[in-house]
């Protein structure tokens, strides 16, 4: 069996859990901040997540627990071994005096795809920055 690597990537928010648990759970708000989808906040929901960049995600909902943790299957299907991705992202959200601390990690980078984790890696930064900038001008 081989190894794999994790994206981790953690923000400290100004607003409560419940506010980013609305952002990561509504599908109009997902839109905003991350991609087009068809999602719904149930365990085994399957649904695809649609990039500008024309690819689909293929992603079956694993694990709810309100306003605390959600996890998604994030599979990417591509002709290129290099680029097909199995994986799993997970939001743990915990409460903070100011407001929430996010930890997003994607597990499931193989050794050999060095391309695909650094460009998920920026990709991560940049989505969470839309979703602070989502927080700020939504309620």
């Amino acid at each position: 069996m081989s190894e794999t690597r994790s994206v981790v990537v953690e923000r400290a928010f100004a607003f409560p859990p419940e506010r980013l648990w609305r952002a990561l759970t509504q599908p109009h708000l997902i839109q905003e901040w991350l991609m087009k989808n068809d999602f719904q906040p149930v365990v085994g929901h399957r649904f695809n997540l649609s990039g500008d960049w024309g690819g689909v995600l293929d992603c079956e909902v694993l694990t709810i627990e309100p306003h605390r943790t959600l996890s998604y299957r994030w599979d990417y299907a591509h002709d290129d071994p290099a680029y097909a991705l199995k994986s799993v992202v997970t939001f743990t959200l915990t409460p903070t005096p100011d407001g929430t601390h996010l930890r997003m990690e994607q597990a499931g980078f193989r050794p050999d795809q060095k391309q695909a984790f650094g460009g998920a890696h920026a990709g991560w930064n940049q989505f969470l920055t839309r979703l602070d900038a989502l927080l700020v001008r939504t309620d």
